[in-house]
């Protein structure tokens, strides 16, 4: 006898996302405790990591309304507390905090905090993922490149003036204010802003010192 799970597409796509946001909380804390037992590589840790993070949160966000992560982890009795802290409280890779934490005890970077470097790396994982899922009309991309200009703006020690990523997103919002909230970047533009920003991202991330000896 089959037995049907849902009874239309909306509950099948439900059911599906919080498959997906199960199998997601999982598979970070097993990256976590892999990274701990230094059984994976920094590299490898970090992209995987980001990766697992921007899928969070974009499930997160199409879920709000839906069910609250808390309520998702006591119904599902998942008991993933490395995941937890990653996804919900630190929203950055455990590599990226070690940066942070020396940028932050660096004489160049005296003035700026590990939580506003922290916030700058969650403004460029969330813009990157809005153009990823083709969020490009200008109402829905503009803000973001806002909030991640201003995020940049606050980190004057660690990045100058003419830091690749300040130009670059600068010369986008320049292009949006120019167009109407409706509308929408083209597959071309959209490819290049993903471009500039994973550019502009990597700079970034080379320009806070290795958290190695």
């Amino acid at each position: 006898m089959e037995v049907t799970l849902w009874n239309d597409k909306r509950e099948r796509e439900l059911l599906e996302s919080l498959a997906d946001l199960y199998a997601i909380i999982k598979a970070t804390e097993k990256l976590e405790r892999a990274y701990v037992r230094d059984l994976v590589s920094a590299a490898d840790y970090e992209a995987e990591c980001l990766k697992l993070i921007s899928q969070f949160n974009s499930l997160s966000s199409s879920l709000a309304g839906v069910v609250t992560i808390p309520r998702f982890v006591e119904a599902f009795r998942l008991d993933c507390p490395a995941a937890l802290n990653r996804l919900l409280q630190s929203g950055v890779p455990a590599t990226v905090e070690l940066r942070v934490a020396t940028s932050s005890s660096a004489p160049a970077s005296s003035a700026a905090s590990g939580a506003a470097i922290a916030q700058c790396v969650q403004s460029f994982i969330t813009a990157m993922d809005a153009v990823k899922l083709n969020m490009l009309a200008n109402d829905q991309v503009r803000p973001l490149l806002h909030d991640l200009s201003t995020s940049m703006g606050k980190l004057g020690p660690v990045l100058p003036p003419d830091f690749e990523g300040k130009v670059k997103v600068n010369e986008w919002l320049a292009k949006l204010n120019k167009m109407g909230a409706g509308d929408e970047l083209t597959e071309q533009q959209a490819r290049q802003l993903n471009f500039d920003l994973d550019s502009a991202y990597s700079a970034f991330m080379a320009s806070l010192p290795s958290a190695g000896p």
